[in-house]
């Protein structure tokens, strides 16, 4: 191992410190683009290398103190160290980095960032694991557990009941994903607030008076019944059966839920009776809004060819990961025109990003 000083130059996706060394990147996590800091190079590739930080030499204004003792150990938050408005820049800043690097955009119409009004304690829910009596997260770029007994970004409750759980006797080794409430054990998004500021965003920019409504990936309608009033006819797809049918119990008789792959849902010329009725009786696929909301790998190709196909007037793309986000609008821009891309902080202290794309037909 040798020990070098570098100039972070930006911070990458996931939130490692970018430098340079004669001419091959090194990735330096816990840095701050404008810092020369001491690293150690643990680990040397052709095209990059990875450091460990030793010393901030020269610190960053944006430079703060952490509110978490496990932070640099646990694997879960890479910001801490960085003030809240920085961390906002940041990632506003690789958004759009993402959109024209992978997606080729040029031009890209972003909106401001929409913050979260909690930095922590905002986590409705956390998992945890439990191996030979240790109670916790993985450490940093490992699959060894380190003990933790409060996570400081998640809502009182959760950690009351992580009090709870290491307070038992022999706890069995596993996953428990302990919750700030009674919710059903159905996906829904950890930050409250956030997650509202984007069903808001997703209302404002739904035109009124349509007739189709389809909400692929749709959980149990969290977007869709929003939207309700706006269309006459809504239909909802997702794989989780639990999900479906948390969507079912107080659907009105505009809702029509399906459980089932989206792309097989959307790709069987014969299949997707729902929506093919409805077109086909509307007359017109003009007046059809599409909210895709997919998993952090993104748009299958199946999925986006049907999407092209549909050519729905509206098309409103959530995504947790600018990369995949940035590789489907480079496909799906050959058909649609991007209206505007909004970055919201859902996950602070993280190096994680929800996005959503307003696109038109």
């Amino acid at each position: 191992m040798r020990v070098v000083d570098l100039k972070i130059e930006d911070i990458a996706f996931g939130g490692k410190g970018v430098a340079r060394e004669q001419g091959k990147a090194v990735f330096v996590p816990y840095t701050i683009e404008g810092e020369v800091v001491s690293t150690e190079i643990v680990r040397e590739k052709k095209q990059f290398a990875e450091a460990e930080l030793v010393d901030v030499k020269e610190s960053s204004p944006n430079r703060v103190a952490p509110q978490c003792q496990y932070f640099g150990r646990c694997g879960g938050c890479a910001y801490q160290h960085i003030g809240y408005e920085h961390q906002l820049a940041i990632k506003w800043r690789q958004v759009r980095d993402a959109l024209q690097r992978i997606g080729k955009l040029k031009d890209v119409p972003m909106r401001p960032i929409i913050p979260s009004p909690r930095q922590y304690a905002y986590r409705n829910r956390i998992t945890v694991h439990a191996l030979d009596g240790v109670i916790g997260f993985f450490r940093r770029d490992s699959h060894r557990l380190i003990d933790v007994e409060c996570c400081p970004i998640s809502r009182d409750q959760v950690n009351h009941a992580l009090v709870e759980l290491r307070e038992q006797k022999h706890v069995r080794d596993g996953h428990y994903t302990l919750r700030a409430g009674s919710e059903p054990r159905i996906f829904s998004q950890v930050n409250d607030e956030v997650a509202q500021a984007l069903r808001d965003l997703i209302v404002g920019l739904v035109a009124p008076n349509q007739d189709l409504l389809i909400d692929a990936y749709c959980g149990a309608g969290f977007f869709a019944k929003a939207l309700l009033d706006k269309f006459e006819r809504v239909i909802g797809i997702d794989w989780d059966r639990f999900a479906i049918a948390a969507a079912k119990r107080n659907a009105s008789e505009k809702e029509t839920y399906i459980a089932g792959d989206v792309e097989g849902e959307l790709t069987r010329s014969d299949g997707f009776v729902a929506v093919g009725d409805e077109t086909r009786r509307q007359g017109s696929r003009r007046s059809m809004t599409l909210i895709i909301d997919p998993p952090a790998t993104g748009l299958s190709e199946g999925v986006r060819a049907a999407i092209m196909d549909l050519a729905p007037e509206t098309l409103l793309y959530v995504s947790c990961n600018p990369p995949t986000l940035a590789r489907d609008l480079k496909n799906l821009h050959e058909k649609f025109a991007i209206e505007s891309v909004t970055p919201l902080d859902m996950f602070p202290q993280t190096a994680e990003i929800e996005v959503l794309a307003h696109l038109h037909a």
